[in-house]
This record gives C-alpha cells, structure tokens and sequence, in this order.
C-alpha cells in the first residue's frame, strides 16, 4: 500500500500546519493539525509507512517584520532577486520562508520522497481558486466543497474543516495524481534543495459513465 501525504507548512509555529494523509484508492485516512516544528518532526519520525509515503509540503510565505508599508504590499510581487539594485534589507525581496526545509532535505537524504508545492498556484491549476479573499471563512467553504464534490473525497465531514487541512489534502492530491499520471506533473523551480512541483494540466474528473 502506497500514502501520500501533504503538509501545509505553516510560516510559524504560532499558525497551524495541517497534515493531510491519503492512501491508494484515494480515501482520506488522516488530517491533523501541528504547530511546532517539533512537533511536524516527531509525527514524521514515529509515521510507521513514511518509507512508503510520498510527500509534498506547501511553500510558506516570509511573513518577517519589513520596515515601510509599501515594501510589506509590494512584496508578493516582487521577482526574488531579479533586480541587482534593489536594498534587499532584512531579506524583504524573499517570497517563502524556508522554515523546516533542512529537516525536508534531510528526509530526502535518507531516501524518502518527498518534494514542494505552491499552493496558490496549484489551486489554480486544480480549479479549486475562488473568488473569495484567501483563507477566509467563504474561501474555506468553498474549498472543502469542491474538493467534496469535484474530486469525490466523501470521507470530507460536513462541518467545516480547518483551513490548513483542506490545504494538506491539496498537497496529499498532487502526489497522488503523480502516482497515476506522472506525465501530468511539471517541475516548477527547485526551492532549498527540493523541486516544486504542480499539475501540467487540469484533471478530469469525469468518467464515460459520468457524461
């Protein structure tokens, strides 16, 4: 039996990192949520399938302190170290945090699998976007309803989930959709020493039967 497990990584341990655990047929068979980096790594160290497990964790954005309210807003749309002449004080043109990638790529030394995702991004390409601001309480329900409805995950409860949660089964999807059709995967960029990965092109979730 192969797992796929996705993480999305929390900036800090003061914000929730969800963990999200699917096995072959595509059931969900754990969510949970971490916050210490500790903790993320005793889950990981005592997980008795981690060898079989392969596992994609989100990029968290660099929420660190920035001097000047434009730097904070024009941050996200900066490109990372492109432009030589900018003073990148205190860090301020770094997009993701690297919080827990030299434990990721110890994982990868040992021979787990395990690489990155974008999740933004990777909602997009996934059609899970919506037109809600992130990660408010209608983006949540929105997404816990399109990954109930669209990609048949009916092990989803009715009660609204946490949104780091709903975020770790996008991670868990994409290594599942890799293990099925790994033509259908691209490598975006290589962050920390780990690819990131996402979804070539929109999965069709509908059968013959279905149409």
């Amino acid at each position: 039996m192969e797992y796929y497990v996705g993480i999305s990584m929390a900036p800090a341990s003061t914000v929730d990192t969800g963990v999200a655990i699917i096995d072959s047929f595509g059931k969900i068979i754990l969510v949970d949520k971490l916050y210490s980096m500790k903790d993320i790594q005793f889950f990981l160290d005592n997980y008795s399938s981690l060898k079989q497990s392969h596992i994609c964790v989100s990029l968290p954005w660099d929420n660190s302190m920035l001097e000047g309210k434009w730097r904070i807003l024009s941050k996200p749309y900066q490109m990372v170290q492109s432009n030589k002449h900018f003073l990148n004080r205190e860090n301020w043109t770094q997009r993701y945090s690297t919080r827990g990638a030299e434990y990721y790529r110890t994982l990868k030394a040992q021979g787990i699998d395990i690489t990155r995702f974008e999740l933004y991004i990777t909602r997009q390409a996934m059609h899970l976007s919506s037109y809600f601001k992130e990660r408010t309480p209608a983006d949540c329900k929105f997404l816990q309803s399109a990954l109930k409805i669209e990609y048949k995950l009916e092990d989803i409860p009715p009660n609204m989930m946490p949104m780091s949660q709903l975020e770790a089964i996008v991670g868990a999807l994409i290594m599942h959709e890799r293990a099925k059709n790994p033509d259908n995967i691209k490598k975006l960029f290589d962050f920390s020493g780990l690819e990131v990965i996402n979804i070539a092109q929109s999965i069709n979730h509908n059968s013959d039967e279905d149409i």
